[in-house]
């Protein structure tokens, strides 16, 4: 019979609320087919990278035996794992560019009204009048416009008015189900989110805003009215930091920082616990 190794009294405190971060996670690896076998051989590649690397001490080389001590990983499986590297996450060139593009006919006043939307463009540039072959060349020369307007076409992120015009979808904003830009974002926005709250935890000020509105025990017309007013506040904070980044962009030298600003709804019908349970 196998027994769970200890937990440390510290350790022990992060249990439940791990479980609850974790589930979600569980599921969606049981739902595409990842095995915990495969689950625990991903874990025990990241305990080491994570060890070798995030806890190294300064001025001294960082060794098998500690990062084995460190991780409870065999000290002959901490060698063969050690220097492979941490799991990379490429940004894939579609969600790249598409989102490039995005973000400027939503933030440019070149291409956007005295509101804020998007403007309707036509295809081809009509002298300095803001066009859809100016918007994707002010982003990329390495593709033609019309490529772009053809794939934004048929994955139903743009469409096309009476005239010809080109119109930025509502569909846009979201990416495909299941599909590769999705994905992408999935492993982004949740490493943030879930990255900010690590710090909060470990720092000794909370840097990052964390924050979230919840109410328990609502009836389902309100819950669900509330999740609709919340996505349209939510749009709006978010257009609105789209265009003052992308202002702010214009003048600044660059470097090597990345910021994210993300947003999230969630509800749930929530079974009552049996008596005694809760």
């Amino acid at each position: 019979m196998s027994t769970s190794p200890p937990i440390t009294p510290e350790g022990s405190t992060l249990h439940a609320p791990l479980a609850r971060l974790l589930r979600p996670l569980v599921r969606l690896c049981i739902g595409r087919g990842i095995t915990f076998l495969a689950l625990t051989a991903l874990l025990r590649e990241l305990y080491v990278n994570v060890a070798e690397y995030d806890f190294a001490l300064p001025g001294k080389e960082q060794t098998d035996s500690r990062v084995s001590l460190l991780t409870g990983i065999h000290r002959k499986e901490v060698s063969r794992l050690r220097g492979a590297g941490s799991t990379v996450s490429v940004v894939p060139a579609v969600v790249s560019r598409t989102s490039r593009i995005m973000a400027r006919w939503l933030a440019d006043p070149r291409f956007t009204d005295a509101a804020g939307h998007p403007l309707t463009l036509p295809r081809m540039a009509e002298g300095d009048a803001p066009s859809f072959e100016g918007l994707v060349s002010s982003i990329t020369r390495d593709l033609r416009p019309r490529a772009v307007l053809d794939e934004w076409l048929d994955r139903g992120l743009a469409n096309l008015d009476a005239e010809g015009r080109v119109i930025l979808a509502k569909a846009a904003y979201v990416p495909e189900v299941g599909g590769e830009p999705q994905l992408y974002y999935f492993g982004r926005n949740l490493h943030d989110h879930i990255a900010a709250s690590v710090s909060n935890i470990t720092s000794g000020a909370p840097r990052f805003l964390e924050r979230a509105v919840h109410y328990d025990g609502l009836s389902r017309e309100l819950a669900e009215h509330l999740e609709r007013r919340a996505k349209e506040i939510a749009m709006e904070a978010l257009q609105q930091a789209n265009r003052e980044a992308h202002a702010a962009c214009q003048s600044d030298p660059g470097g090597t920082h990345r910021w994210n600003f993300g947003i999230y709804v969630y509800g749930e019908d929530v079974v009552p616990a049996p008596k005694g349970e809760e």
